[in-house]
């Protein structure tokens, strides 16, 4: 049975193994041998980050081509519109192309551990906190799918991953888990 390990990434920490800047990496959190993140959140993001030892299990879980729902809490600045959400939800474009239609609802502020550093705030301009589900994980592409709609991202929790999800793990912490032949199979079929 192939491990799993979900990982609660802190913030600032690159999710790679190595970095010649000496900046925070997963091996200054996880010991475990012959694992590798299967996808990425960027240094400036937090939460969810699964590693294997499992190559076809990576691919699955990574490969934006299988459609593995990817869902993040985002506090962004300013009173997020209704069409700003119905633009996230239809897709946007970017840059690089047009994205897939999300989920996308507003929350009431999620209970999380303090950042830190804590995010900017401005007195006079407040917050909104979003739930966005997306199907593909492109560079950065939350954060530039809500500047799109005209509301930047202060701070960006992934909190589940196909059928993972964060749970009670702190920020630096991680659980093994084993996915079972039968989940394996499952999830390579979808």
């Amino acid at each position: 049975m192939p491990d799993l390990i979900l990982f609660n990434k802190p913030f600032g920490v690159l999710s790679q193994f190595t970095d010649h800047e000496n900046r925070p990496t997963l091996a200054d959190f996880i010991s475990v041998p012959n694992v590798y993140a299967a996808g990425r959140l960027d240094r400036d993001s937090e939460g969810l980050l699964l590693l294997t030892d499992d190559g076809k299990l990576q691919q699955r879980i990574s490969d934006p081509e299988n459609k593995m729902d990817k869902t993040y809490w985002v506090q962004v600045e300013g009173d997020i519109s209704n069409e700003a959400l119905d633009s996230l939800k239809s897709g946007i474009t970017l840059k690089d192309g047009a994205t897939r239609p999300t989920n996308a609802v507003i929350i009431e502020e999620p209970l999380l551990w303090e950042r830190v550093p804590a995010i900017r705030e401005r007195k006079h301009i407040p917050t909104s906190w979003i739930e966005l589900v997306i199907r593909e994980g492109r560079n950065r592409q939350v954060r530039r799918m809500t500047a799109a709609v005209g509301f930047p991202a202060l701070r960006l929790v992934r909190v589940k991953i196909g059928p993972w999800t964060l749970d009670d793990l702190n920020p630096g912490e991680f659980k093994q888990a084993q996915v079972s032949q039968k989940q394996l199979a499952a999830l390579l079929q979808q």
